[in-house]
């Protein structure tokens, strides 16, 4: 009787320290519920290891954002910065002040006028342009992926460093530890022993011993010589060039970037290094002053632990929020927050066309289920559904009205919002925008579009499911 006293107040114990740690997110405090529910004593060690640490938050934004205010002032006297809604080239952005004062202050990346980009729509344009600027590479090469593999092509982006390094130009990788975890250790001597520096982003044992595994860095930047550089959702992988048999067709969009933005790629990169590596990198030649060719205008959006703001998160509302004509969403997992999901159901109710493209075949049921939870209700509010039936589609796509089009590394999903590194690009101006609206027509000429009246018959038993995977949303 006593051990049965004792095992209840241990069990009260873990549900009252979940209430009170997670108070400010009710749903983060139900998933976790569940699973102690599911597996008491596992379920609270769990949380122990897993669950978001607000004093390391803290922490990492202490060290990380220095960094940009020592640069900060000499970068702005090298950039063409758009800081008034009337420098705005985008006519559709006249009368938008709402959204531009929440973009020019969300981020300290500011909204420059100097760019030329380049969208691709899938893995081998994007890493035949990405190996052709490395090997073009004079001074220096960053690089920074969630997930490096040693296959096909991991192995000629390592032949691309290895010569470069030999030739005397700086090379630095970052890799995630989780992401990259099966990155063979010879693979790594390797370009350290051409004079490369490797390091990973908080690996899994020292992540789980210092409670920070919640924290990936999910970014996928490359900068040449602090002139080109490229962001969007393709890491490195013979899977992201469609070999990988179970996956199929790999449809992906990622861009390249020359001017005034790669100045924030370049800053976000000099930051992950820090954290990652524990040093600062400081020497000369990394923002170097550009012959401004291009007029386009983009602005560079980061979220993570070591910002202020869920800066994506705060965007993606903002942009949904004044939409009129549509909004066009690609996401390979849809896992919206309470916010996000309003603003999509009242835009649509309002009769603004919301349309998002999801996979048929995805690379996680549980996920899928809980992407799944949500058509229900948002179709019967107006918004229309497409499964991408061609392949696996892992774009990450944004486009709202003819004001802007985003292109990155965040999913529309709460990881992605609130726990992961992301980076975003904003595209403003009509020829880009164009182009992104084009792949999205053809992604959906390759889609079937999820019929309500034969969605609402599916069985029970996916239904139960899907609420399950639901109420465990906030945690994947």
């Amino acid at each position: 009787m006593i051990w049965l006293s004792l095992l209840l107040l241990a069990f009260i114990f873990q549900i009252a320290t979940i209430l009170v740690l997670e108070f400010r997110n009710p749903g983060r405090a139900v998933a976790w519920m569940l699973i102690l529910f599911a597996v008491p004593l596992i379920g609270f060690v769990l949380y122990y290891f897993v669950a978001q640490d607000y004093k390391k938050r803290r922490k990492l934004r202490r060290r990380g954002s220095p960094l940009f205010q020592e640069i900060k002032a000499r970068l702005w006297q090298q950039t063409e910065i758009i800081d008034s809604i009337e420098q705005m080239k985008n006519k559709d952005f006249q009368g938008q002040e709402r959204l531009f004062g929440l973009l020019t202050r969300l981020s300290e990346s500011p909204i420059t006028g100097c760019n030329e980009t380049e969208i691709y729509s899938s893995g081998e344009p994007a890493f035949h342009a990405m190996l052709e600027a490395m090997y073009r590479a004079r001074h220096h090469i960053h690089i920074e992926f969630y997930i490096f593999r040693d296959d096909g092509i991991g192995r000629q982006f390592k032949q691309a460093m290895i010569e470069k390094a030999r030739q005397g130009v700086k090379v630095r990788l970052v890799c995630d530890g989780l992401g990259s975890y099966q990155l063979p250790q010879a693979f790594v001597k390797e370009l350290e022993q051409a004079g490369a520096e490797v390091y990973f982003f908080l690996p899994p044992l020292i992540a789980m011993l210092d409670r920070r595994v919640n924290y990936r860095n999910h970014r996928k930047i490359l900068v040449v010589d602090g002139q080109v550089g490229f962001v969007g959702g393709l890491n490195i992988g013979d899977d992201y060039l469609g070999l990988y048999e179970n996956m199929g067709y790999w449809r992906d969009t990622h861009l390249r970037i020359s001017g005034d933005a790669v100045y924030d790629l370049q800053r976000t990169f000099l930051g992950d290094w820090q954290l990652a590596s524990g040093s600062l990198v400081s020497e000369s030649g990394l923002f170097p002053e550009h012959c401004c060719k291009g007029e386009e205008h983009v602005q560079i959006l980061t979220s993570g632990p070591d910002q202020h703001w869920d800066a994506i998160q705060e965007m993606w509302f903002g942009a949904i929020a004044v939409a009129k004509k549509r909004i066009w969403i690609t996401s390979p997992y849809f896992i919206p927050d309470p916010s996000i999901y309003a603003a999509l159901k009242t835009a649509a109710v309002a009769g603004v066309e919301v349309i998002v493209l999801l996979p048929y075949h995805s690379d996680s049921r549980l996920v899928k289920l809980a992407s799944l939870s949500y058509v229900e209700e948002l179709m019967q509010a107006g918004v229309r559904f497409y499964e991408y039936t061609k392949g696996f589609v892992h774009a990450k796509v944004l486009i709202v009205d003819d004001l802007v089009g985003t292109v990155g590394t965040a999913n529309m999903d709460m990881r992605s919002f609130f726990f992961n590194f992301e980076m975003l690009a904003l595209l403003f101006d009509r020829e880009p925008i164009k182009r992104l609206e084009r792949d999205f027509l053809q992604d959906l000429s390759d889609s079937r579009e999820i019929r309500q009246e034969e969605f609402m018959t599916r069985p029970r038993r996916q239904k139960g499911a899907e609420l399950v995977a639901r109420l465990l949303s906030p945690l994947l």
